[in-house]
């Protein structure tokens, strides 16, 4: 079963205690409270990680830390072991020794070469690298300054080529080049004429489709052989989305997520000869779909997945619906992902987890049903201990109905009157989702409730809901994380004298505008890579988001048609209304939200004589992925949120 190409995306300390004695009873001692779980335990890189196999089987491989020398940190390194059946045989072997970062996703190309994203410093300039498995040699495949490359299909049918595009020729955009592994000569396949933001090929590995914006609409552009010229066949408003996904079995039509006349994405065929009409294959009436799944080794379609509290599947395919049957009947009360396959789809890595299990990989046989267990992603943080992440839903001001997710502690203090901490997503077109998230369990295992909700604007919930957040930063999506504040108060979970909140990215920005709009509502705020100034971050995207530079204006706002309206919701040029204490980080090299923004939110506030924690990473970029800076930032926040909340 053919699987998407890896992309690119956070204590009281118990005492001993006497039992009050009475006349007929002698004091006896309680049980001693456990100690609390390392603050390590919860961010250090898990175990073993990102299972794959080699596309005959013979070989197992997965990322797991390792230091290039003794003494130095450890990054996430790929290794490989043997495999016979089931069974991994022989020693692993470290296949990679990346120092400087870890490497953020990999991919088998046939039985002996592995290709993997590399990352300098942070800029997300991302190189794809070859490294062979016979001899070690490794080679960077696009080896260009200030050029960000990525995989665009890995020719399973050519065991010498990839096809990768970049942006060497034209910041902006991406042209696609086919890539000979042993030489690694490349080829122009595709030339971006400026407008193109995506790609999309056959099953033959031709590039057919291209997905052109002019930031305002978008036409999908399709050819029926590579050598002819891209036509448009399908032009729509940003609004509308229509996304192709891939071919059908015969190369001729088009699979794709589309909300078309309707509000929730759903999957449609589409004859590139008749495009406006939409054969519908599967919609929910509750969720957008999230994507679909086909195999190139059975030719058909498998299944579509859709998230409402949590994610499900819409089967196609019975012998599919048969492997997770038994797969659940096996992993009972856990979510499943099939995460990597062999070619001919009979062995399988799966991984299985729950709110409170960060995860286990095994490898599996869909003729024998046999389970092998691979190894658990972070095997020292006990399930036991862990909290329950409950789907909940308030209503905001305007009555719109906002869904997230509440985590309240498992340390038998009860519910009610807690210390708590709000924590909005980043994107914002992005959601949170049900899992396992080290972070939150990390703030509810030092007596936190955590609150989580999918604003307005979050993904999943259909058009109309998206388009809520258009011109609402700071306004209406913002009421929706005040609203879902003070509905953790109403119901009685948190103390009000003891809420904070933090965000990342987008959730930063929400964070400095919550201090900014409600200046009694938060006792502490932790801004990581957030937005500070609405004007100076449409200047700072990198070149190739600026073909989509329209569209995002249009939702956010324009710096000229709306400077009254984004100056008014810019936290840094409204630090006159700040008062809540304050941390700040920052990755100097990042690409998205640049150094620039936390520094003018920072020096806002110390020119008014406001003391603000400001920690910056020189090699960290949007988020920090280096382990030990990640072990500084969360002890930095436990003291800080420890200091003002006071769980």
């Amino acid at each position: 079963m053919s699987l998407p190409t890896p992309l690119l995306l956070l204590s009281a300390l118990g005492a001993s205690a006497l039992l009050a004695a009475s006349p007929a009873m002698a004091a006896a001692p309680a049980e001693d409270a456990p100690v609390p779980i390392a603050l390590r335990d919860f961010f250090k890189s898990p175990e073993r990680t990102a299972f794959k196999l080699s596309s005959n089987g013979r070989w197992l491989s997965w990322l797991a830390p390792a230091a290039a020398q003794a003494g130095q940190p450890q990054r996430m390194n790929i290794f490989i072991q043997a495999l016979d059946g089931l069974t991994p045989k022989g020693e692993p072997r470290q296949l990679t020794r990346e120092q400087a970062r870890d490497i953020a996703g990999y991919f088998w190309k046939g039985d002996g070469t592995l290709l993997y994203a590399k990352d300098f410093g942070g800029d997300e300039n991302f190189h794809v690298v070859a490294v062979e498995v016979g001899s070690g040699k490794i080679t960077d495949l696009t080896p260009f300054e200030k050029v960000r490359a990525s995989l665009v299909d890995d020719l399973p049918g050519d065991p010498e080529h990839i096809l990768v595009q970049h942006n060497q020729r034209d910041a902006k955009v991406f042209d696609v080049l086919r890539i000979h592994l042993p030489s690694g000569k490349s080829t122009l396949v595709a030339q971006n004429p400026g407008n193109i933001l995506s790609w999309v090929t056959d099953h033959q590995g031709q590039v057919r489709v291209g997905v052109a914006g002019d930031g305002v609409n978008a036409t999908v552009l399709y050819r029926a052989k590579e050598a002819d010229a891209l036509a448009p066949i399908i032009t729509t408003d940003f609004r509308t989305s229509v996304s192709p996904l891939f071919f059908d079995a015969d190369n001729r039509q088009l699979l794709a997520l589309s909300n078309r006349g309707r509000d929730k994405l759903a999957l449609v065929r589409i004859d590139p000869a008749t495009p406006d009409k939409e054969e519908l294959l599967f919609a929910d009436g509750e969720a957008d779909l999230d994507g679909a799944q086909y195999s190139r080794h059975q030719k058909r379609l498998l299944w579509a997945s859709y998230t409402r509290a949590k994610t499900q599947q819409h089967f196609f395919d019975a012998s599919t619906r048969a492997v997770f049957e038994r797969l659940r009947a096996q992993l009972p009360e856990r979510e499943l992902r099939l995460v990597a396959h062999t070619e001919d789809e009979q062995r399988l890595v799966v991984a299985a987890f729950s709110d409170r299990d960060s995860g286990t990989h095994y490898l599996y046989d869909t003729k024998s049903n046999q389970l092998q267990k691979l190894g658990d992603t972070r095997p020292w943080l006990p399930q036991a201990r862990m909290a329950t992440m409950q789907p909940i839903s308030y209503k905001a001001r305007d009555g719109l109905t906002i869904h997230g997710y509440l985590t309240l502690p498992s340390d038998g203090k009860g519910s009610q009157n807690r210390a708590c901490v709000v924590n909005p997503h980043g994107g914002p077109w992005a959601r949170d989702n049900w899992g396992f998230n080290p972070q939150v369990q990390f703030l509810a295992s030092r007596g936190y409730c955590v609150l989580q909700m999918n604003f307005r604007g979050s993904t999943g919930y259909g058009r109309s809901f998206w388009e809520a957040s258009f011109n609402q930063w700071g306004l209406a999506m913002q009421d929706d994380v005040t609203d879902g504040t003070r509905w953790l108060i109403q119901q009685g979970y948190a103390d009000p004298k003891r809420v904070g909140i933090y965000g990342a990215s987008y959730g930063g920005y929400a964070t400095l505008m919550g201090i900014t709009k409600e200046p009694e509502l938060y006792a502490a705020a932790v801004d990581y890579v957030g937005v500070s100034n609405l004007l100076t971050f449409m200047n700072s995207i990198p070149p190739y988001w600026k073909p989509m530079l329209d569209k995002l204006q249009a939702m956010v706002g324009h710096p000229e048609r709306d400077k009254e309206r984004l100056t008014a919701n810019s936290p840094a040029l409204n630090a006159d209304k700040i008062k809540t204490p304050l941390f700040v980080a920052q990755g100097a090299k990042d690409p998205r939200v640049v150094k620039s923004e936390s520094d003018q939110m920072v020096e806002a506030l110390r020119r008014r004589g406001v003391t603000v924690q400001y920690m910056v990473k020189d090699n960290e970029g949007h988020g920090f992925r280096n382990e030990e800076n990640r072990f500084e930032f969360y002890e930095a926040m436990e003291k800080f949120f420890a200091q003002h909340l006071k769980p």
